[in-house]
């Protein structure tokens, strides 16, 4: 499962910023383009951007991750906020995983900063809670 989260904030009503799931992709088939064949590339990839553009393609495919979610992928028809306001090193605040959702997803080891954040592996221990939680959004 690749979860997608985006950072959102009230329009035309008062909501402080914060981090949202938006949607997810429930991952059909997933690798480098290199380790594909052109058919199965055009097959599974074939509306990707990166894959449609042939010199887009061709400086991008040796590094290139693709991803295709099945028929449980969707974009959420409403957002489902995980973060709280923690602070960095230096005190700074920062959006960080928010309690309630650690209890869901887990702490990342210890990396709970989700802004601007690498992309972040859900333990084998939350993976069947987190994968629950994400499937029951709308």
């Amino acid at each position: 499962m690749l979860v997608f989260y985006a950072g959102l904030q009230g329009w035309d009503f008062e909501c402080a910023p914060a981090l949202y799931i938006v949607g997810f992709f429930a991952v059909e088939t997933a690798g480098l383009a290199t380790d594909f064949s052109q058919r199965d590339l055009r097959r599974y990839f074939g509306q990707n951007f990166h894959v449609r553009y042939p010199s887009v393609f061709r400086k991008q495919k040796d590094r290139l991750v693709v991803v295709k979610g099945n028929k449980r992928s969707r974009l959420l028809k409403e957002a489902r906020c995980i973060s709280s306001i923690g602070a960095d090193r230096n005190g700074r605040p920062l959006h960080i995983l928010s309690p309630a959702m650690q209890k869901i997803f887990g702490a990342f080891d210890g990396h709970v900063s989700i802004q601007r954040s690498p992309p972040r592996w859900v333990s084998h221990k939350f993976a069947a809670k987190a994968s629950a939680f994400v499937t029951s959004l709308r």
